[in-house]
């Protein structure tokens, strides 16, 4: 006789058979781990998730087939539950041919606005950089896959997170065919040579198809290659004169929707640019990522920013900056000494992508 379970992700009933160890809801396509009724009394018994030492992952992330259960990571003492949430990354790769100087920096000045403007409790933020003392709070691929799963672990109504990534970023050849240009975007975490990047697909699969309805996501990503890399399926187009559309890039043959949360991302760049690491914001020897420094001061100056102003003045101050200083600076796209090079800011522009389309100039910016 079938049984009722809760859907894992979005919390629906479902209709099971007594047999099952696992289902597929026909919402939200969230894998529900079941324990059989023959194989335990009373109510569903909910055994955990896998361990610390446990990799997910471990076989590998399927494009064609994600997954999507969420493992709760011990992260402590950072909280698992609260109303705003941020995870906030900076990979300056020390030692490397290709090491940047600002991202680490850049991690901070967003920290220091998400308390500072937005009321972010210091206990909610989880900072991982080179710098950190814990091993489990380096930027590793691995350490950065269970972060993002902390992020959004069981997201509720009225919840804001934030992800920051500062570093490179890099993109490769589609080979799932979900993507327009032909290309997954990713981010580069510290042993990137050795594990490989962070593409795409995982990214959305990990914490935007998560959001449940009343959750709000905000991804900043200063990364070059990083317009799309949280595959969000609007993409905001502006001219010069700040008047923008909607580009439709959802694929009827992919799932790449939230779970009812909403979801934006401010990218340093389009897929096909590359980013700064700068000293020309500063006026001396301080590096910082053009995107986040923009992104910060924006807001600073003016508090209650619709997306379409806060998008704009971005532009503006990256593009600015390049005019008054007339100066190249480091891409971070750098991955190699073969590709190591110098560019200049105005091949930069901020991007904005988003779950959902809406009047980017009435809509404030509230994280």
């Amino acid at each position: 006789m079938a049984r009722r379970e809760r859907c894992s992700g979005c919390g629906i009933n479902m209709l099971v058979s007594p047999e099952a160890r696992v289902v597929r809801c026909s919402e939200c396509h969230t894998l529900t781990n079941l324990v059989p009724i023959n194989a335990r009394p009373g109510r569903t018994r909910y055994n955990g998730p896998p361990r610390m030492h446990e990799n997910p992952y471990r076989n590998g992330p399927s494009p064609q087939h994600p997954q999507y259960p969420q493992p709760r990571p011990s992260l402590s003492p950072v909280p698992i539950y609260g109303r705003k949430r941020a995870l906030l990354c900076g990979v300056n790769y020390h030692g490397k041919s290709y090491k940047l100087k600002g991202s680490i920096n850049d991690v901070k000045s967003m920290k220091y606005l998400l308390v500072e403007t937005f009321g972010f409790p210091n206990d909610s933020i989880l900072m991982l950089t080179e710098n950190e003392r814990e091993p489990s709070k380096i930027p590793t691929k691995q350490n950065i896959r269970k972060a993002l799963k902390w992020l959004v672990y069981g997201c509720q109504p009225g919840d804001s997170l934030v992800f920051h990534f500062s570093g490179h970023g890099t993109r490769q050849k589609d080979y799932n065919h979900d993507e327009v240009d032909g290309f997954d975007e990713a981010l580069c975490p510290l042993d990137h040579e050795t594990e490989g990047n962070i593409i795409d697909d995982e990214i959305n699969d990990t914490i935007v198809k998560p959001l449940t309805r009343g959750t709000t996501l905000h991804a900043i990503i200063d990364s070059c290659y990083s317009g799309t890399v949280l595959d969000l399926p609007f993409v905001c187009r502006m001219n010069k004169e700040g008047r923008y559309m909607w580009e439709d890039q959802r694929n009827p043959l992919f799932y790449k929707r939230t779970s009812g949360g909403l979801a934006f991302c401010f990218s340093a760049c389009d897929d096909h640019q590359t980013s700064a690491d700068t000293t020309a914001f500063t006026g001396n020897n301080v590096r910082t990522g053009a995107m986040t420094y923009s992104f910060v001061q924006a807001i600073q100056n003016e508090p209650r920013l619709t997306y379409g102003r806060l998008l704009n003045a971005m532009r503006y101050t990256v593009g600015d900056a390049s005019k008054a200083h007339g100066v190249s600076q480091v891409s971070k796209s750098s991955l190699s000494p073969s590709s190591l090079n110098w560019f200049v800011l105005d091949l930069q522009e901020p991007q904005l992508t988003s779950s959902d389309k809406f009047d980017i100039y009435s809509k404030p910016v509230v994280l």
